[in-house]
């Protein structure tokens, strides 16, 4: 299952998009430094097709992105929603921040637009640093995963 805790519309995290990131819990990758531990609970309302519908209509106007932060949990469950989304608002764009260091099997590739991959290790840093370990892929028209990390870096 997929609870949300929270959303904001967010202007970093996924460049040059106006994203709506909606932050869920149930975090299972309890990450050493993590700057939003509470997430690691069972918090929140749940995300499904409807609570989706309800955030976009309420923001459809002012974003070009919708960010499922989290769901390692039910990576399936975030594969089905994210196509639902790519589906019925093709305006959208679709990104899935994961913790894991790899895309978990039950995604599939086709239903985003961008992917982050990594959990958070102090030693190296968020996403904004040139040595982290974590990646941000844009998905390309074939399906193919491109590094754009180096855009968070100045």
């Amino acid at each position: 299952m997929l609870k949300y805790f929270n959303y904001d519309i967010v202007f970093q995290e996924i460049p040059s998009e106006i994203t709506l990131a909606v932050n869920l819990s149930l975090c299972p990758n309890r990450c050493k430094g993590c700057h939003s531990p509470w997430l690691w609970t069972d918090k929140g309302e749940i995300l499904d097709k409807n609570a989706v519908d309800n955030l976009i209509s309420l923001y459809d106007d002012e974003i070009t992105c919708f960010a499922i932060m989290g769901g390692d949990n039910s990576p399936k469950e975030v594969n089905d929603l994210c196509k639902y989304i790519k589906e019925i608002y093709p305006t959208i764009k679709v990104a899935w921040y994961s913790g894991k260091d790899e895309i978990a099997k039950e995604i599939e590739i086709q239903n985003f637009d961008y992917i982050k991959i990594g959990a958070y290790k102090e030693e190296f840093g968020s996403l904004k640093s040139r040595t982290t370990n974590q990646r941000l892929y844009k998905i390309n028209s074939n399906s193919e995963l491109e590094d754009i990390t180096q855009k968070f870096w100045r």
